[in-house]
């Protein structure tokens, strides 16, 4: 993860990802960098767009609370409407044992 963080750290102040870049942002910590996880880091972003790709998410984040507002206000519903069946079940043992 902190591969990913290096790439959007060196993203966010405009400088060229390569394995070199992450190489000495994950060294600058006092890590120890992993040449496989730097590559394929490195190889993943090829040809993304980062930027596109952020505000992607942020869109989905916003998206995803609205989307789940409506389900949740049905579940308050659903709930709404089971209470008065547990009342009758109850009533209808209390019922029986007079």
């Amino acid at each position: 993860m902190e591969y990913v963080y290096a790439a959007m750290l060196l993203h966010s102040l405009g400088k060229e990802i390569n394995e070199d870049s992450i190489k000495s942002v994950i060294s600058a910590t006092g890590s120890q960098p992993d040449e496989g996880q730097i590559r394929a880091v490195v190889s993943a972003l090829k040809g993304v767009d980062i930027d596109k790709v952020i505000s992607e998410a942020q869109v989905s984040a916003v998206a995803a609370p609205a989307a789940q507002a409506p389900a949740q206000h049905e579940s308050k519903k659903e709930e709404k409407k089971e209470e008065p069946k547990a009342e009758e079940a109850a009533a209808g043992l209390s019922s029986l044992f007079g």
